[in-house]
């Protein structure tokens, strides 16, 4: 399948270049990366990391063009995040340290909850004075993706979840940017976080009956 997306992906960029696609090639190479990191995360595959922070550069600068500032400014936190969920991952290859997949802890959750709740409301009031061009959405799908990537770098089961929810209300927010490409991606990761929930669930339970 990842040399299925790795062809696919060299294919598009190529007609992008030749100016035979009709989409700027900066979407175009964030469809390709963001694509294969979610099927590399979705396998527990490491190198989702260095792919996945491709990718953020790669968005950062395409909704910095679309004034969409929250998710310029979330890219930046995710390639942070990214950088931490790259080491924990490699530390936890080996040893006392290894890194499994579990259910979120109740605490974490109730964290995350409450924080999530304050940091729309505070992102939302921010981003109207910046004039963003969605700000409860931009901001909701912001503070949502951190935490989902929060719980993804600990290997936490639920990030899947979120993930779905936040891909669902940004395939409606890209789509009234004319970022169609960017928004059928989002359906892409859907399909990919279904999978991906329960490949995890499977591993889950396969350690837990071990």
């Amino acid at each position: 399948m990842t040399p299925a997306l790795v062809a696919a992906g060299i294919a598009l960029l190529a007609a992008v270049a030749t100016h035979r696609a009709g989409i700027e090639l900066t979407e175009a190479a964030g469809f390709v990366t963001g694509g294969l990191t979610v099927w590399l995360l979705v396998r527990q595959n490491i190198w989702n990391w260095p792919i996945g922070i491709a990718n953020n550069l790669i968005f950062g600068v395409l909704f910095y063009h679309q004034r969409l500032y929250a998710d310029m400014t979330l890219q930046l936190f995710f390639l942070l995040l990214s950088i931490y969920g790259w080491i924990s991952w490699l530390r936890g290859k080996t040893g006392e340290d290894r890194l499994h997949i579990t259910r979120t802890p109740v605490q974490t959750a109730i964290v995350c909850g409450g924080i999530g709740i304050a940091a729309t409301w505070a992102a939302t009031l921010y981003l109207v004075r910046i004039n963003d061009s969605a700000p409860f959405l931009d901001a909701l799908t912001t503070v949502m993706s951190l935490i989902a990537q929060y719980l993804m770098t600990r290997k936490y089961l639920e990030n899947w979840t979120i993930w779905i929810v936040v891909d669902i209300i940004s395939i409606g927010l890209y789509s009234s940017k004319h970022l169609y490409l960017t928004s059928v991606l989002f359906a892409i990761y859907i399909a990919m976080c279904v999978v991906g929930a329960i490949e995890w669930r499977r591993s889950f339970l396969r350690a837990a009956h071990a």
